[in-house]
């Protein structure tokens, strides 16, 4: 069954970001991989639905080379979290940046490492030097 691309949502119920983690984190992943990795698991056939879905919304492609079909992510992990982190921003913080951050350094400061904080003070330094570097 064919779907229409364009119809389907890019936004990801929450078992789809369970999915999409566990995919990440084994690089590619089984129906029976997937739901062993997962708390509350659902059925086989429920969590094979949803890789399928996941496809179809060109999030994983499936191997079909093996007996076992495997899905792997089509972006890598850094790309789709730097697409999933501007949905949050622009969801819940009008599009700023600004104050997304702020909010998730005012909610974890006490968690923050020494290399983290350099880390974010070296960026902001490259924002207010307009990227220069």
């Amino acid at each position: 069954m064919l779907v229409d691309k364009k119809k389907v949502s890019k936004k990801l119920a929450p078992r789809e970001e369970q999915i999409m983690g566990v995919v990440y984190q084994l690089g590619k992943a089984s129906v029976a991989q997937v739901l062993e990795k997962l708390d509350d698991a659902p059925s086989y056939s429920s969590v094979r639905t949803m890789l399928g879905l996941l496809e179809q919304k060109g999030l994983l492609r499936r191997d079909r080379s093996e007996m076992t079909h495997y899905y792997l992510p089509v972006k890598p992990r850094k790309t789709a979290g730097m697409s999933a982190l501007r949905s949050v921003i622009n969801t819940f913080f009008s599009q700023s940046a600004g104050d997304a951050l702020a909010a998730f350094i005012d909610d974890s400061a006490k968690k923050l490492t020494d290399e983290e904080i350099e880390r974010l003070e070296e960026a902001i330094q490259r924002a207010k030097s307009g990227g220069k570097e």
